[in-house]
């Protein structure tokens, strides 16, 4: 158990069935009452972001997360296959699951699956990933005295701003956080 005035962000517990890693906590101490927790966390489930109240004392079951290293294998229609690299065990997780983080895997990335009590939660992509433009617009000359950008689509399908001077082919880095154009590889 976690005394609740002990919680510090990246520090994950149990509470009300829901699993939650907490992201920001303020201590609210006045002279009339006990003190008061408020705690920001993010539900692993759902992914939702929230605000938790507790008193001060109060206490909340840890949950022990465990993180494994994987390689994305391939999309097997519904679902997405990976392998653990060092077990050769394979599991899948269903695409509605990882709407979010489908447009930056390819086939032999390595990412780590986070599971709870054998419950896999999602998938934790690096910062930031390499992919190839497979389509994009011709630059125009003239075009290129201000920072123009313009649009581009992946390998993997996934659509954003590049500057003018990527062609197609190009290997580029991709922000996983924020899906932006990050630089040339």
């Amino acid at each position: 158990m976690i005394i609740v005035n002990d919680l510090r962000p990246g520090i994950t517990f149990v509470y009300e069935d829901n699993i939650f890693t907490v992201l920001d906590t303020q201590h609210n101490k006045t002279a009339m009452r006990g003190m008061i927790i408020k705690s920001k966390v993010k539900n692993l489930r759902t992914g939702v972001i929230n605000e938790i109240t507790f008193t001060g004392g109060d206490k909340v079951e840890a949950a022990h997360i465990d993180k494994n290293e994987m390689q994305y294998l391939y999309d097997s229609g519904d679902a997405l296959c990976f392998m653990n690299t060092s077990t050769y065990d394979q599991i899948e997780i269903q695409k509605s699951n990882l709407e979010k983080e489908m447009p930056f895997l390819k086939p032999n990335d390595n990412v780590n699956i986070v599971s709870y009590e054998g419950e896999i939660l999602g998938v934790v992509l690096p910062d930031k990933v390499t992919l190839q433009i497979s389509t994009t617009e011709p630059a125009v000359r003239g075009d290129t005295a201000t920072s123009a950008m313009k649009n581009a689509v992946l390998e993997t399908g996934l659509e954003l701003k590049v500057p003018m001077f990527i062609a197609e082919g190009e290997m580029i880095i991709v922000n996983t956080v924020d899906g932006k154009y990050a630089g040339r590889a």
